[in-house]
């Protein structure tokens, strides 16, 4: 046999092999004090790195004093100076300020909301304080603090070990080695920040934090990596582009135009900025940040934590959802609820007083547990032995980490006087395998796992062994096993369960359920959720058996996974993808990493998932429920809709502006150069905060929840939706000129037509807006749906309008002069009919496809 000698370490603390409480002790460890704390934040500094993309105060100066509006606004500001119209030149200063200022206000307000999302996801740690453990944000530890680490979780700074239990450190990030290290000498050993615990727990006092870490000395931490550019990101770059480089065409040619005609090139170059400002949509990106941030602070509220804003936009696309079982479709706790006897082969249950045999079914069963444990399982195989006999102390020996497949798990222990006692448990069929049962022996055991999984029960075989040393073998499967039974855990589904996934089938959204459990179970609790399935499930080794096509055309029909591993977790993730899906994934465990990863949404579980999980996710749900996808999905689609409708108004709206201002002068019209840049940056600040902060604010389509969800690879307009936006400018455009030409034609004075062709512009602009609200429902359908920030922009509009109509000192700067009602009337109508138009099209439109 092949074997090798494994000493007990004299670190090792005796533990409690049945345990009374939860929270792990520390022997002889009591924590800093409360002015110890603050005295070591004061010397050493708290524990945060300095982060590249952090934006300072003269960082935003300088982007916003770079952004093309207020270059555009600089320079005309300058020439009206030069020109002696001191007048137009303070205004556009003014405008100037105004411009920054929501450039400000927008960046701030979506700083704050992103910040507020670092502090929420930002890991949590355990920390030993005035002999008490207590969980604190990782940045608020210090250098002396003793902090308690378990499996799964990412160190949070240097230090030193002062106690561990089985302790190993994947260091991989920091010393590119694939071997985790053992931790064992008090004092001595070291952790580095950043590394992660992938076994056993420790206590750790803190030697370095923030910048004086290896990390920080290396600069290597994972939130310092630029995050790429989304798919919608990218596109709307490009359309922001393509508009820009056709804004300096715009303006090279009216420029040109205008210093032909007249050789004023003072004039000629305003007038040129003045179409180069309307054809810029400079609103589009700061919608779109806006959009985003704020999306993911609204999650908040639903119990999900973004840790990515673009994230929002993947939300609305999502097509399957791969969830785990355990804590996510079913209760966060188990309960042992039978134990099946493998003496007498009878089923106990846990009511009755136990018999000796089953009771040290459930004493091996604990032995094979983890000290302080973790999973929902051995928690509730604890809590049940607690309660059916008193706890005894022996000495962990050596732990044989969960392996192979069906996998399984072993603790060695050193009794007092005797020989070593060893408790393993795992999937029934593995126990009955290592146990080298008869053929008979092995189906009856079989079946009677079965016949419980059936019912719904998670089931795990134990088996216990004796060792007569401390010369273990090297595999777990080579000590003389003993069948000692199987034991029935019970973890019903949560009673929103079935909710949630029909909630899920009504949006297009296809559930699959990946867990580790047998196929038996699996289906019990497919079957009490009410999981779309047609019967059929894959295992894991069912999954890596099959090719990439076979696995690819699998995964369409099945639904239920079941006695799944990592890398089969992995490969169904891939083979989805692969067939065009947009995949979000569930996990927990620093097994579901990768899987988390290579999803296009990875969800980690709040509350009992590792730090693994949660750093590899793109979202956390806080409270482990999934109805939070639900609302998070809700919230996607809402926020994708609504930076349709605002990018499609942009689009509209713009259209006008530019034709205005070009056709006159192209056709050489009588009043060629109705418009100035204080005209347009007074659109300009009507439609900023319109689009960005009013459409941001909509609620959502009635059955928005009912519709299929978008392929990720959409255009994020179809030729029809941009078709009908740019028909909708068309029109209003075509309103503005029939104004500005009637008027014109009949001899109207030019400040009056000036006054005229504004008033029908900026009118034309409230009621697309109010058009715009909804692709399907009337005006009138939409004015029952509550958005007060969009009242209080077209109120801001039409006050705005008022004063430059009525008050002397802007009429006379902006060159209007006042209108007679008939006037008055005549703008509202060709402006109502400029944009009416779109409400009979969306009824016959929904009328047609409904």
């Amino acid at each position: 046999m092949n074997s090798h000698r494994v000493h007990k370490s004299q670190s090792s603390p005796a533990i409690d092999m049945y345990p009374a409480t939860d929270q792990p002790t520390a022997q002889h460890l009591t924590g800093l004090t409360v002015d110890e704390v603050e005295a070591a934040r004061k010397q050493y500094g708290p524990n945060t790195l300095t982060l590249n993309h952090t934006q300072t105060g003269w960082q935003l100066t300088v982007d916003i004093v770079t952004e093309p509006m207020f270059i555009l606004l600089a320079i005309a500001s300058l020439l009206y100076v030069l020109l002696g119209q001191w007048q137009e030149g303070v205004v556009l200063g003014v405008a100037m300020l105004l411009v920054a200022g929501i450039s400000v206000y927008q960046s701030v307000r979506s700083n704050q909301a992103l910040q507020a999302l670092r502090q929420l996801t930002q890991p949590t740690v355990s920390v030993l304080r005035d002999s008490e453990l207590i969980a604190l944000p990782a940045e608020q530890i210090v250098v002396g603090d003793i902090v308690w680490l378990t499996e799964g979780q990412t160190v949070p700074a240097d230090g030193r070990l002062k106690q561990a239990n089985d302790c190993s450190v994947d260091e991989a990030i920091l010393t590119g080695e694939s071997v985790p290290v053992t931790k064992t000498t008090p004092d001595t050993d070291r952790f580095l920040a950043g590394t992660l615990l992938t076994s056993g727990s420790a206590y750790v006092q803190i030697s370095d934090v923030g910048e004086a870490t290896t990390l920080g000395r290396l600069g290597k931490s994972l939130q310092t990596i630029e995050v790429e550019k989304t798919p919608l990101q990218i596109q709307i770059g490009r359309f922001v582009q393509r508009m820009a480089f056709a804004g300096f065409g715009a303006f090279a040619l009216v420029w040109g135009i205008n210093f032909a005609h007249t050789g004023d090139w003072a004039m000629s170059l305003l007038l040129g900025l003045t179409i180069a400002m309307s054809v810029l949509p400079e609103e589009i990106p700061v919608a779109f940040s806006s959009f985003m941030a704020l999306g993911a602070a609204r999650m908040v509220q639903f119990g999900v934590l973004t840790k990515q804003p673009q994230t929002v936009e993947s939300l609305g696309s999502a097509t399957v959802i791969c969830t785990d079982k355990t804590g996510t479709i079913t209760q966060d706790g188990m309960t042992v609820a039978r134990l099946y006897d493998g003496i007498t082969h009878t089923l106990v249950p846990l009511t009755a007083p136990l018999s000796a045999p089953a009771l040290d079914l459930l004493a091996y069963a604990r032995w094979a547990s983890e000290p302080e444990p973790f999973d929902p399982m051995e928690q509730a195989i604890v809590s049940a032995y607690g309660q059916q006999a008193a706890p005894v102390v022996h000495p962990l020996q050596y732990e044989y980490p969960l392996d192979g497949t069906p996998p399984m798990m072993t603790h060695v222990y050193a009794p007092d006087t005797g020989p070593v006692r060893v408790a393993g448990k795992g999937a029934a069929e593995r126990i009955a395998q290592v146990c080298h049962l008869s053929a008979e022996a092995a189906s009856l055991i079989e079946q009677q796992a079965i016949e419980l999984a059936g019912q719904g029960y998670r089931v795990l075989g134990v088996a216990g062994s004796d060792w007569p040393d401390t010369d273990f073998p090297a595999r777990q499967d080579d000590f003389p096993w003993i069948f000692k039974g199987l034991i029935a855990l019970e973890n019903p589904p949560k009673i929103n369960a079935e909710t949630v996934i029909r909630q899920f089938t009504q949006a297009g959204i296809v559930v699959k359920m990946i867990t580790g459990d047998s196929p038996e179970t699996a289906n019990a609790i497919a079957r009490q959720v009410a999981l779309p399935s047609d019967g059929q499930t894959l295992t894991g080794q069912n999954v890596m058996a099959l090719s990439e096509l076979d696995l690819q055309t699998q995964v369409k029909q099945v639904s239920v996974f079941a006695r799944m591993f990592p890398e089969a977790k992995l490969r169904v993730i891939r083979a989805l993808k692969a067939n065009g899906e947009v995949v979000a994934m569930t996990g927990d465990g620093v097994n579901d990493g990768p899987a988390l990863r290579a999803a296009h949404i990875g969800v980690a579980m709040g509350r009992r998932g590792t730090e693994v999980a949660k750093e590899a996710a793109s979202l956390v749900l806080v409270d482990d429920d999934l109805a939070g996808m639900v609302d998070a999905i809700a919230q996607g689609r809402r926020i994708y809709q609504n930076l349709k409708r605002a990018i499609g108004y942009i689009v509209s709206i713009h259209i006008p502006i530019i034709l205005t201002v070009t056709v006159p002068l192209l056709f050489g019209w009588r009043y060629v150069n109705l418009f100035s840049p204080v005209h347009i940056i007074f659109l300009e600040l009507v439609m900023g905060p319109t689009c960005s902060i009013a459409f941001e604010n909509e609620p959502a389509e009635h059955d928005l929840m009912r519709q299929r969800p978008r392929r990720l690879t959409d255009t994020f307009f179809t030729a029809g939706e941009l078709g009908i936006s740019v028909v909708q400018g068309l029109v209003i455009a075509l309103a503005v000129l029939l104004v500005y030409g009637r008027a014109m034609q009949t001899g109207t004075p030019l400040d009056q037509v000036r006054t005229m062709a504004f008033v029908t512009l900026v009118l034309s602009n409230i009621w697309l807006t109010l058009v715009s609200r909804s692709s399907q429902q009337s005006v009138l359908a939409t004015l029952r749906r509550p958005n007060s920030l969009l009242w209080l922009m077209l109120a801001i509009t039409l006050l705005m309008l008022g004063g430059s109509l009525l008050l002397p000192s802007i009429r006379g700067l902006a060159q209007f002069t006042t209108l007679t009602s008939s006037q008055l009337g005549h703008c509202l109508l060709w402006s109502g009919l400029g944009v009416g138009w779109i409400e009979v099209y969306k009824r016959w439109r929904y009328r047609k496809t409904a």
